[in-house]
């Protein structure tokens, strides 16, 4: 019904990821930034058009079919149970880590993350004169794990107020399973930890695995962690500004309401509301067309590698369409291997180093576009390769 074949041109746009300092070549594909190629669903094309036909862009305020939107994705897809009064509107979940950071600890606090993962959370933490530690995935079999036991170590020896949980993982694919999340939250709980859970690829999960809410675990986390969503990675509506933080504890919510106003966040961008109520309204349909096309694209670059670059290996993802890749073959430090990506290869990615820890000689691709651009993309990488040998 959905036709995510179409190639779309997005140069000269204002678009981040085509426009971007990097995109100075015609040959360059850029497959960095988390955008997809895809247009939206048409629904919300209908809400935005018919926003901008009304002509008047004052101030915005959620109404109550926005929240019964949003109360009712999370209850179909995730089944996930919510109250409106738990939602708090933000202009997006880096600028809600970001809140978060400074409602719940104070300058020089130690806030945790598990590396490779998402850069931007360390930025959140940095930037706000709070300390960094580190938790490092464990990488075997091609699979990534946490240590339990070296995660509750690292809370009690650096007195951890905050950790920032991303569930799903970027960028290495991982759904955590309800078993792993207990005892992430069991260790949490007991060490009075405040979890962070940055849900924003919620709706990207594969057969055989399946996204789990941290309320969900258990009925106790909700007393110690909040919850950040989106439409924007689900229906591509980034530029819109619109996320939704759930926060079920009201000392929490508190906190971050206070916070918010404290940084002068205030309304909502009224195009963002439009969009997010109709993508939650009618977007099921199109969700699930677009997990099977880029279920296709995984399966065609996995072969692709397996059968033309052997030496390169897939992590095979359980959830985004961000796929990670083993590069250390190569045989190249970070440096060169970025410089071969962007002018031998003619790629834009994010390079692993960016990550952290464990990502030096991986690269994130972004696999959500016309599976031609892929093929192109991924001939382009064979050719250089090839000839880097010769």
């Amino acid at each position: 019904m959905y036709n995510f074949d179409k190639v779309i041109n997005r140069r000269q746009t204002n678009c981040l990821k085509y426009d971007g300092e990097k995109a100075f070549d015609s040959q360059m594909i850029p497959m960095w930034v988390a955008d997809m190629d895809f247009e939206t669903l048409p629904e919300v094309k209908i809400a935005l058009e018919k926003r901008a036909q009304h002509g008047i862009f004052g101030y915005a305020s959620p109404n109550d079919p926005y929240y019964q939107s949003v109360i009712n994705w999370m209850k179909k897809r995730h089944h996930f149970q919510i109250e409106k009064n738990w939602i708090i509107t933000t202009p997006g979940i880096v600028t809600s880590l970001k809140l978060a950071v400074r409602a719940y600890t104070k300058e020089n606090d130690k806030v945790m993350v598990m590396k490779p993962v998402y850069y931007p959370f360390d930025d959140a933490i940095a930037i706000n004169k709070r300390v960094v530690v580190e938790c490092p995935l464990v990488f075997t079999n091609n699979h990534y794990y946490c240590d339990f036991e070296l995660f509750e170590k690292t809370i009690v020896e650096n007195q951890i107020k905050l950790f920032i949980l991303c569930n799903p993982h970027n960028p290495v694919g991982k759904v955590w399973t309800r078993e792993e999340l207990y005892q992430i939250g069991t260790i949490c709980k007991k060490h009075h930890v405040i979890v962070v859970s940055d849900e924003i690829h919620m709706d990207f999960v594969y057969e055989g695995y399946q996204h789990v809410p941290f309320y969900n675990v258990d009925e106790s986390f909700k007393e110690f962690c909040i919850i950040c969503t989106a439409p924007s990675k689900t229906f591509n509506l980034a530029s819109l500004h619109t996320s939704n933080i759930i926060i079920a504890n009201e000392e929490l919510r508190n906190l971050f309401v206070n916070e918010k106003h404290a940084a002068g966040v205030t309304s909502p961008n009224i195009f963002g509301l439009d969009a997010c109520e109709a993508a939650y309204t009618y977007g099921a349909e199109w969700v699930d067309e677009l997990i099977n096309y880029l279920k296709g694209n995984i399966d065609y670059m996995k072969q692709f590698l397996e059968t033309r670059l052997p030496d390169l290996k897939m992590i095979e993802p359980e959830g985004l369409y961000l796929i990670w890749v083993d590069m250390r073959a190569l045989g190249m430090n970070k440096n060169e291997l970025e410089d071969f990506m962007l002018n031998k290869a003619h790629l834009w990615l994010d390079e692993g180093y960016v990550f952290g820890t464990g990502g030096e000689g991986f690269e994130r691709f972004n696999i959500a576009c016309p599976r031609s651009l892929l093929k192109k993309a991924l001939e382009q990488l064979e050719t250089a390769i090839n000839e880097r040998g010769e």
